[in-house]
């Protein structure tokens, strides 16, 4: 599954996923979305099988309306962490 945080300058205005950008992001492939934000930065935080994140721009454009000062994250690395125990034996 392709995963990829956009960063994006935050505005005076909350950031809400409307129709229209929620219908966008599904035509990009996104199936999963995380909107974050704190005061100078907006994140979002996109998931999908089908999801190429070349198009990451496009889909910053469908929620903040540009791509100006937008910032583009990609994994290093992703895992599962477990909670297995290995007490009484070897690992």
């Amino acid at each position: 599954m392709a995963i990829t945080v956009v960063l994006f300058p935050a505005s005076d205005e909350l950031p809400a996923l409307q129709p229209a950008a929620l219908e966008e992001l599904a035509r990009l492939g996104v199936t999963n979305v995380a909107l974050l934000r704190d005061r100078t930065t907006v994140g979002l935080v996109l998931e999908g099988w089908a999801f190429d994140p070349r198009h990451a721009r496009e889909a910053a454009r469908a929620v903040a309306g540009s791509s100006e000062g937008v910032r583009t994250l990609r994994p290093l690395m992703q895992m599962a962490v477990s909670t297995a125990s290995t007490e009484g034996g070897e690992a």
